[in-house]
């Protein structure tokens, strides 16, 4: 399957001293990040790092003194003498002893960081949802800022506290090694420099091959999505019928195979890279330790050292090994944490452009809507959604916008909702700009209804009172809503009514018919009582003419002092409207009443027709 990007991931680039040390930009708000979750989990996780480092260094001293206590006593037993017990089985009960704490301290960490790791991974995700409430809707409709959200997700709840371990990791084996040296310099000064070169094989390995995991990480973030999405269409609900329906499961999970080989190909391809690289320097460790190993015991051959201390130096030069190729490792990880966080601050980082406007009250109170010389183009398009569009909307009064698919309808009622800025013209309601509302303010004037209305997996009242956050659980005004929007009736013959569950996700939940989740969708917007400004974007599609007809006139009743526009595909429904303007690619070509259209014998009077005809 070749890749959808039409390249190859990138190569790996040598990664010079300057490249390395920037990537632990992020360390530090990790650490901070870490701190702020929890204060005393970070300080006790600290304090048992210390006493960690210096219980084996602590185990391998005492380890000798018992050794040597019992050459001393096989000696003095040799000789006839009566050796002296207390003293060996003394040190024995103090490596015991060191050995508990250190299983203490090693399960306390578990715990802590267990109890850290549950509370960081929250943290992380409210930071990555509260700044998705803060995007734009042009942030959700980029397919590069889904990939870097998608990033963001992937792994960023578990590198903080990551790297966060392995920093006290790196601590704990830095107290362990400084411990070691101290022991081994009485040996030789040699033998610490050999401990240190002997780890470094390994920590080349994982900084070279760490980037290239991240790298490939990068580069794939598009078919992740792609495998996701997948999973969806194949195991949701809402899309199970058609799957079943045209046979699409067997198409879809081939594709959902294809993107997986790839992938694990390039994963194969650095695991054996990876581990081919690892065992053969790995080899060069081996080879430190044993040439240690010889040297170590030479001298305890020739009496230079005890046989305790022999003991003591190979137990000190295999742990400090193991400490150096931890610390190493450990800065490894940091790195390929810091990479991965790149991602998420990357993502937190993303610039917003502040909603300005504080109004709350425009200086020409019931003036009503009017698009001045109005253009909009979409970001990357190289056409014009919109193209100069004048309109007047009044209280009173409704309008109905009419015309194809793609011809500009729903960008319109963005424009007007804030969701996009116009990209020439203005819009003004009650003689104010709208870019100088207070947007809070300007949204709770504006009752919405979407042609792809939200359809939420919880309660029918919550549904309802969606609409109005700041009445969401108010049950009286879900009942007002609802019988306002024509819901009420079927809500009451539910088995729990308004507390009855929706959708298939959760226990005992009901599923609604499309023309009842319109009607559901319909009383969401009349949860706005302040609203001023009630749009119905085809929300009637699921429902036939005669149930559209009912509920575009019942709006028109209920709006006498309200500025309604409804856009419908439906001709008999728009022609009761006070003004109809007709848009074809973004432009105005026709606007009126019905009669006035139908006379100029134009797009709408052919259309009306060509509709009529079809229900003769």
């Amino acid at each position: 399957m070749a890749h959808p990007h039409g390249s190859a991931p990138p190569k790996s680039q040598r990664l010079g001293l300057r490249e390395f040390l920037g990537v632990f930009q992020y360390s530090r708000r990790a650490v901070e990040l870490v701190w702020t979750t929890s204060r005393l989990l970070t300080v006790i996780i600290a304090a048992l790092t210390l006493i960690g480092g210096l219980m084996p260094a602590a185990a391998a001293w005492v380890g000798q003194k018992i050794v040597d206590a019992v050459v001393e006593g096989a000696a003095i037993s040799a000789q006839g003498g009566v050796p002296d017990l207390q003293l060996a089985m003394g040190w024995v009960a103090l490596e015991g002893g060191i050995m508990v704490v250190l299983s203490a301290v090693q399960k306390g960490l578990n715990v802590c960081q267990s109890l850290l790791r549950a509370m960081l991974g929250h943290r992380v995700n409210v930071l990555i949802l509260e700044k998705a409430l803060t995007l734009q809707l042009s942030h959700f409709e980029d397919s590069e800022f889904y990939d870097k959200l998608t990033r963001a997700r992937r792994e960023a709840s578990s590198r903080p506290l990551s790297l966060v371990n392995r920093t006290f990791g790196l601590v704990q084996n830095g107290i362990s090694l400084i411990s070691y040296a101290a022991l081994l310099l009485a040996f030789s000064p040699w033998a610490v420099l050999v401990l240190v070169i002997g780890g470094l094989p390994s920590f080349m390995v994982e900084a070279k091959f760490s980037g290239e995991a991240f790298r490939l990480f990068r580069w794939r973030s598009p078919e992740a999505r792609k495998q996701m999405y997948l999973e969806t269409v194949l195991a949701r609900e809402d899309y199970a019928k058609e799957v079943k329906l045209y046979g699409l499961g067997p198409l879809l999970l081939q594709r959902y195979r294809e993107i997986f080989q790839l992938v694990f190909s390039e994963d194969r391809k650095l695991t054996l890279r990876r581990g081919a690289w690892g065992f053969g320097l790995g080899l060069l460790s081996t080879a430190a330790f044993y040439g240690a190993y010889a040297w170590i015991a030479f001298a305890a051959v020739q009496g230079t050292i005890s046989l305790g201390e022999m003991t003591m130096y190979l137990l000190v030069f295999r742990q400090g090994q193991s400490a150096v190729s931890a610390s190493l490792s450990s800065i490894g990880g940091m790195y390929e944490d810091n990479l991965y966080l790149s991602n998420l601050y990357e993502y937190l980082d993303q610039g917003i452009e502040a909603e300005a406007g504080t109004a709350i009250e425009g200086p020409r109170p019931g003036e009503g809507v009017r698009f001045e010389n109005v253009s909009f183009t979409y970001p990357g398009a190289k056409t014009p959604a919109l193209s100069k569009i004048d309109l007047h909307l009044v209280p009173g009064k409704s309008l109905a916008l009419v015309g194809e698919n793609g011809s500009g309808k729903t960008t319109l009622i963005k424009l007007l909702t804030r969701l996009y800025e116009p990209t020439e013209g203005r819009i003004l309601l009650d003689g104010l700009e709208l870019s100088e509302w207070d947007p809070q303010h300007l949204r709770t004037r504006v009752g919405v209804i979407f042609q792809d209305f939200a359809r939420y997996q919880m309660l029918v009242g919550e549904n309802v009172g969606a609409g109005d956050v700041d009445h969401f659980s108010d049950e009286q005004r879900w009942r007002e809503a609802a019988e306002l929007g024509m819901a009420d009736d079927f809500v009451q013959d539910m088995p729990a009514g308004y507390q009855t569950q929706l959708g298939r996700w959760f226990k005992d939940g009901r599923e609604l018919s499309g023309g009842q989740w319109q009607k559901i969708a319909l009383s969401r917007a009349f949860m706005r009582s302040q609203a001023d400004i009630l749009v119905l974007d085809e929300p009637t599609a699921a429902m036939d003419a005669e149930a559209e007809a009912t509920v575009f006139e019942h709006v028109r009743n209920l709006t006498a002092d309200r500025m309604a526009i409804l856009i419908s595909h439906r001709f008999s429904t728009v022609r009761s409207a006070d003004h109809i303007v007709v848009l074809d690619h973004g432009q105005v070509i026709e606007q009126g009443d019905h009669t006035g259209l139908m006379a100029n014998g134009g797009r709408y009077a052919r259309l009306f027709t060509l509709q009529a005809e079809g229900y003769r």
